[in-house]
């Protein structure tokens, strides 16, 4: 693109973003980081996007999934292992109803931003600006908290590097190893509530005799024994996704250093903002949040702008809606692609329309909304003759309570024992190795082959 540069966007209109207050602090991080070693590589996010152009046509499926919001106080190695181990789970068990390979994208390294419903909260009647995520300020209700601090750009990128070291030993390390995995699930399956899983995975374990049986091991197929893992966030903070961004050697485009696939929100995919001009650049994997005021004049404009030579991987489109009203918006959606003939990956979020208070005051997501959505967002496209080509969570490794529902049966008034999010409540491991079951058959219905996944 001739007309774009790394800091274009700083000539559009900005929103939820901070407005630092010591520029010349902000200046100074800002070339510091355009200093460091760019996070990930440019051959790893063309390997992604060659993944995500086989799951636009049905010949794989996107697994995306992580933190809400990473804390730098909850950062810990066995954090970062639980949810990579439920990951590695859920994915099997697509596997197994998908009959194509899972891609794993974690919401990891990366997703420290948050966008807020209002720019300021009131607490007992003091008002102050709205806690953004560990990248820009503190949670803690004070006004020198809430101050957007440029320094802790250096810390998530810390953080980030860190989280990407343990990620890249533990999916090439042996950590990974599909028999240890299946051996993980079959002790979820062990408890009398997730008994109704236990046929799928014992037909697993069958698979998995079979395969060791004839010889295939991860002892002697180095496949079996690791995978592929790719980081993503919401690409909000621009001057750090700026100050990370690099040029290819290999093909002279700019890449996103900051992670391997980046998204746009539902409050800032402005067509003319900051955001999309930002995005629009760089040769990373694209998502698109698109929630209920998504227009399909605002979409066609947006796929023109943020894939214009029309390239499968390039573009993910991230459904957001709410169970019960996907009908509503998803179906004027998909023909506004189908006019295009645009190359797309149809992502579920089933979390973000489904939040709601509980009776205890907590804000929480039901199971079954989480659910319903997902098989929603699957009828549609059955009806639509397109491919829903993958899911996306906020979910954690750890015992939270802070969805109810599901096998374990969190309840409102459970809520408060292990509620530990900073932000939106995430599905804990249980919750999203049951939903994983689920939508499995989900997949299995659509009769996918080998090659092509039929809508």
């Amino acid at each position: 693109m001739a007309d774009w540069n790394k800091a274009s966007w700083r000539n559009k209109d900005r929103v939820q973003m901070p407005d630092y207050t010591d520029q010349a602090a902000l200046n100074a991080v800002e070339a510091q980081l355009a200093k460091y070693p760019p996070l990930v590589f440019a051959g790893e996010a063309r390997s992604l996007r060659k993944q995500l152009a086989a799951a636009s046509r049905g010949e794989a499926f996107l697994l995306q999934g992580g933190d809400c919001a990473e804390s730098f106080e909850q950062f810990s190695a066995d954090g970062i292992r639980d949810t990579f181990k439920v990951m590695l789970q859920m994915a099997m068990v697509l596997t197994y109803g998908a009959k194509v390979p899972v891609i794993k994208v974690g919401r990891m390294a990366g997703q420290f931003a948050k966008p807020r419903s209002a720019p300021t909260e009131t607490v007992n009647g003091v008002e102050l600006p709205s806690y953004r995520g560990d990248i820009i300020n503190e949670l803690a209700f004070t006004p020198e908290a809430r101050i957007p601090n440029p320094n802790k750009m250096l810390e998530a990128y810390t953080q980030a590097a860190a989280t990407l070291n343990l990620l890249r030993a533990f999916s090439k390390g042996g950590f990974a190893d599909i028999h240890q995995v299946h051996a993980w699930t079959l002790g979820f399956t062990e408890t009398e509530a997730a008994a109704e899983y236990r046929e799928m995975a014992n037909r697993i374990a069958d698979t998995l005799d079979f395969m060791k049986a004839a010889g295939l091991t991860a002892e002697n197929n180095a496949e079996l024994g690791s995978v592929d893992f790719y980081t993503s966030h919401e690409a909000l903070l621009l001057e750090y996704e700026e100050a990370l961004t690099r040029v290819d050697s290999m093909t002279g485009q700019h890449i996103a250093g900051s992670g391997h696939f980046i998204w746009i929100g539902d409050r800032t995919r402005q067509p003319d903002g900051a955001h999309v001009e930002f995005c629009q650049g760089v040769s990373n994997p694209i998502g698109l949040k698109c929630g209920p005021t998504t227009t399909a004049d605002d979409l066609k404009v947006l796929m023109s702008k943020l894939n214009p030579e029309n390239e499968a991987g390039r573009l993910t489109l991230i459904a957001r809606f709410g169970a019960g009203t996907v009908g509503d918006h998803l179906p004027r959606l998909v023909k506004a692609v189908k006019e295009e003939g645009a190359n797309v990956v149809w992502s579920c979020d089933a979390m973000h329309g489904n939040t709601i208070k509980s009776a205890t005051g907590y804000k929480t997501r039901p199971f079954d909304s989480v659910l319903r959505e997902v098989q929603e967002f699957f009828q549609i496209h059955r009806a639509e003759g397109t491919i829903p080509g993958g899911v996306h969570f906020e979910m954690t490794g750890a015992d939270v309570t802070e969805c109810t529902g599901g096998v374990r049966a969190v309840t409102d008034e459970d809520l408060s024992s292990r509620y530990h999010t900073a932000c939106d409540p995430r599905l804990n491991a249980s919750q999203s190795l049951e939903l994983a079951f689920l939508v499995s058959e989900e997949l299995a219905a659509d009769g996918r082959s080998a090659n092509r996944m039929v809508g």
